[in-house]
């Protein structure tokens, strides 16, 4: 096994963030989020602003949570009025995370990358989650916000997250058939959990580290 991608989803407040950070370093290799947006602005030519813009406008969009564009990996071409619309931002992040997939092995935090590389062979899909009580926890000392204000937090997040996923999948966020292991970071320390990470690759792709 020359390379692998990890590609994670996660409730919030359930460390996945952390626990993807501290596995990356551990195994050396790159973590992709927020920076993927760059990467896609650089191969698509489409201002970096615009995804991240599209990234807010889907948030509050109820148009969005109401339908589906779901990806089927072609690309809108620049002569369309379309090119930057909300379906072909999402559609350059997949041409990046595929493309990437093909050179390197690397992390995702989100981004439907479970979807978007389901067909192939090294891509290891983990579910990250913990109670609502942990989660709040975390949220409150994370953002230094009140109980209430982490609740509202949390129920917004994850209900865009799981809105996102439907929109460019078709499929439900939380369904475990997706995913190859799911972790639940209310009984397990985030260094357990990269451990259990390891453990799988080893026990998977024979990889030793």
């Amino acid at each position: 096994m020359e390379r692998f991608v990890i590609a994670v989803t996660r409730t919030c407040g359930s460390g996945a963030t952390t626990i993807s950070h501290l596995l990356a370093d551990d195994l050396g290799i790159c973590l992709y989020d927020r920076k993927l947006l760059q990467l896609a602005s650089d191969d698509s030519g489409i201002s970096e602003a615009l995804f991240a813009a599209a990234d807010e406008h889907m948030k509050n969009s109820l148009l969005y949570r109401v339908s589906k564009k779901v990806y089927n990996g072609e690309l809108i071409p620049p002569e369309s009025n379309d090119f930057t619309s909300n379906e072909n931002l999402f559609n350059y992040q997949a041409k990046v995370l595929r493309e990437l997939a093909e050179r390197e092995s690397y992390i995702c935090i989100g981004r439907a990358a479970d979807y978007i590389l389901r067909d192939k062979p090294h891509v290891v899909k983990v579910f990250i989650y913990a109670s609502k009580e942990k989660c709040i926890e975390k949220e409150m000392a994370r953002l230094g916000i009140s109980r209430a204000e982490a609740e509202r937090h949390i129920s917004k997040t994850d209900r865009y997250r799981e809105e996102y996923y439907k929109f460019h999948t078709g499929q439900e966020w939380k369904d475990p058939y997706h995913y190859d292991l799911c972790l639940n970071t209310g009984v397990m320390s985030y260094e357990q959990c990269v451990g259990l990470l390891k453990d799988y690759l080893k026990q998977r792709f024979g990889m030793a580290f």
